[in-house]
């Protein structure tokens, strides 16, 4: 049988009702309490409690409400005492004299001069009135109050003439001593609660003072007024967050000058979605030392870093801050012009492209009419987007020719396939070479077009090479062992860029290229300084933006390395002549618009519609065996006649060993012998499809006749 155990503890309670009844016999075992719990000291259990109410957020609420209350009162006296100082001397006179001279003006220190001047002889008036008031006073009193007697008496004559009873002749009198009593009796009752009541009334004044001007420091503050959202920009903070800015100099300047310190600032002008303000510095202080400070500038601003903007304008010792409403810069702008106005065409030589807004909220658009354009920044900023904007705009005006190199591959430029003349896509080796063999062709056709006759014109032609930094990273060798990277002398990628950077311009023959991380080695120093535009979105340092924009535009408070990665996609800044910047500025800071897949492959299909057809190539023909007719067929693509000098161009091209020398009568005397000759149609010399097609077919058809 089982043994039933129950085990008891000594103080327990015994159970409420009885265990169920077993006829196993049951053992009883008294197994004893454990040790109680050691007590926990006093002094330990009183440091805890105070640690979690020091720790209390209700806790440093109520510290901080009572240091701002107490500071407000103390510095409203001390703001009372300043305004009373102020009203009765000439200090604030001589500060506005100080700040005057401190900027320069000296026909304002003049004349707050001549303001001190009057005030002290109007003061030196009133004080010698004041030697002559008792006496004058005493007797304006007691004539004053003979004056009030006789009225009374008189009065009480007339009432007593009135009445019949002489006793009303004293009765004004009477009355105003009574009524003079009784305003005595009144002051004798308020003055002990007055004299007690006084000074709370005085020292509440005080702290309203204080409260009106935040007279606390920031952490007391209330978390609405600490964060300063939404705060607008006046001359008071701009001042003050000028002088917290941690510069000696400066400091010294505006404490002197004292509130006057806002002489030193221009008219604050709304700018957009902010406003701007010119700050001349005061003598000792360099515009650089404020530069360097812009993040602590922000915040005394109560903003973040990326609100404030400092240039450099033309005026000596100035310095130009842009400072951007809360939370105004993190909102999308709108659509690009090109997405909305479905009727939009372009002009290469007069127009502009819609690039998107500066930080004033006005529309920025880039002329690239013979310039040279380098597009650099972070991955995934927004590079090939804000390059491909320009190149869809672009390919609105038809007579615009595209030479395109995608070395990432990913399909970022597919929608240009029918559009460019050729199109290569890919990261590999190979696909270097083939854009390296591309942007020679180019040079070859560059050539060609120096050479051809004073005063004849050509059509734009624009070499594209998108993540241009594979190309020139790429270790691959010709034959000859020349490599196809690098940026030595003998780098094909890098000499063909060169060459068309030194007389590209003159003929229309462009380079554009975008390229990731700027360095020497993916981005050669004469490579990136000859592009005539030069834009960057967000870099990791300031010796990246220098590569990037050049010294002068660094110089002059360019900073795309203070751009947020992955916050700003899409903000660029911008050195060029072919863009609106500010008198005084070197760059400018654009927002550019976006343009999805979907809107780029709508917008190329309207460029599309205004050729006659392009055959895109997606590779470079190497010299091998050619076949004249067939490749002339292949460039004229669907378009029922093309022009002979859009003709040549296009065979230059496809195949420049084979074509770039090529003139009129090379292409004249290839189309006679296959009986396809070329015409005039509206008087320009053209190549029509359909003779060319039947010359082809007619050969093919010969060909095999013969071959039977």
């Amino acid at each position: 049988m089982s043994e039933n155990v129950v085990h008891l503890h000594k103080h327990t309670n015994p159970p409420a009702e009885p265990a169920p009844v077993d006829t196993a016999p049951t053992v009883l075992t008294v197994v004893p309490d454990a040790p109680p719990a050691r007590p926990v000291p006093l002094w330990v259990r009183s440091g805890r409690a105070v640690k979690t109410a020091v720790t209390h957020e209700r806790t440093r609420s109520a510290g901080r409400a009572v240091v701002r209350h107490s500071l407000y009162t103390f510095n409203g006296g001390r703001i009372a005492a300043r305004r009373a100082w102020d009203g009765r001397t000439g200090s604030r006179y001589e500060r506005m004299i100080r700040a005057a001279e401190a900027a320069g003006n000296l026909e304002a220190a003049e004349e707050w001069e001549e303001r001190l001047q009057r005030f002290r002889a109007a003061r030196h008036h009133r004080r010698m009135d004041l030697l002559h008031s008792p006496v004058d006073a005493a007797k304006g009193v007691a004539v004053g109050a003979g004056m009030s007697v006789g009225v009374l008496v008189a009065l009480g004559v007339v009432m007593a003439v009135s009445t019949g009873q002489v006793a009303d002749v004293v009765t004004p009198l009477s009355a105003t001593i009574d009524f003079i009593a009784l305003l005595i009796r009144i002051v004798q009752i308020v003055w002990g609660p007055a004299i007690t009541i006084g000074p709370f009334l005085a020292l509440l004044a005080l702290w309203s003072v204080g409260r009106k001007q935040h007279a606390a420091p920031q952490w007391a503050l209330p978390a609405n007024v600490r964060s300063g959202e939404g705060e607008p920009i006046t001359p008071s903070i701009v001042v003050k967050a000028l002088r917290d800015l941690g510069v000696p100099a400066l400091a010294r300047a505006i404490k002197e000058m004292g509130d006057a310190g806002a002489s030193m600032l221009g008219p604050i002008t709304i700018a957009g979605c902010g406003v701007e303000v010119d700050v001349t510095l005061p003598s000792g202080v360099s515009t650089n030392e404020v530069q360097s400070k812009r993040r602590k500038l922000a915040e005394n601003l109560t903003r973040h870093e990326h609100e404030v903007f400092i240039t450099i304008p033309q005026a000596a010792r100035t310095v130009r801050l842009w400072i951007a409403d809360s939370g105004a810069l993190d909102e999308p702008i709108g659509p690009s012009p090109l997405v909305t106005d479905e009727t939009m065409t372009a002009d290469y030589k007069k127009g502009k492209a819609p690039w998107g807004q500066d930080l004033r909220g006005d529309a920025a658009a880039l002329s690239l009419y013979q310039r040279h354009l380098l597009i650099t920044g972070l991955s995934n900023q927004g590079k090939t987007v804000a390059l491909r904007s320009l190149a869809l705009w672009l390919a609105l005006d038809k007579s615009v020719q595209f030479l395109m190199g995608d070395l990432k591959g990913v399909g970022d430029w597919a929608m240009f396939d029918g559009l460019a003349t050729t199109l290569i896509q890919g990261p590999t080796d190979e696909h270097v070479i083939q854009v390296t063999e591309m942007v020679e062709g180019a040079v070859d056709e560059m050539n060609r077009r120096i050479q051809a006759p004073p005063g004849t014109t050509f059509p734009p032609l624009i070499v594209l090479v998108d993540e241009a930094q594979v190309a020139f990273m790429c270790p691959a060798k010709d034959e000859d062992k020349r490599p196809y990277g690098g940026s030595k002398a003998n780098s094909r990628y890098f000499m063909a860029v060169r060459k068309i950077h030194n007389q590209g311009r003159a003929v229309n023959v462009l380079m554009w290229q975008g390229t990731q991380d700027p360095t020497n080695e993916n981005l050669p120093k004469l490579v990136r300084e000859g592009a005539h535009t030069r834009a960057s979105l967000a870099l990791g340092t300031e010796s990246q933006a220098r590569m990037a924009l050049g010294d002068k535009a660094v110089d002059g408070g360019a900073a795309p390395n203070l751009l947020r990665p992955g916050l700003d996609r899409g903000t660029l800044v911008v050195a060029s002549d072919g863009i609106t910047i500010p008198a005084g500025q070197s760059s400018i800071t654009v927002r550019t618009h976006y343009i999805d897949d979907d809107a780029a492959t709508a917008i190329t299909d309207r460029a599309k519609a205004l050729r006659d057809g392009v055959t895109t190539l997606h590779a470079i023909d190497r010299g091998e065996e050619h076949d004249p007719l067939a490749d002339i067929a292949a460039v004229i693509g669907d378009a029922p006649r093309v022009r002979t000098k859009d003709v040549l161009a296009r065979l230059a091209t496809r195949n420049a060993g084979a074509y770039g020398e090529w003139s009129f009568i090379d292409l004249k005397r290839v189309l006679d012998d296959a009986g396809a000759e070329p015409y005039k149609s509206d008087g320009v010399m053209v190549v029509s499809r359909d003779r060319v097609a039947r010359a082809l077919a007619n050969r093919d058809t010969e060909g095999s006749a013969s071959a039977e």
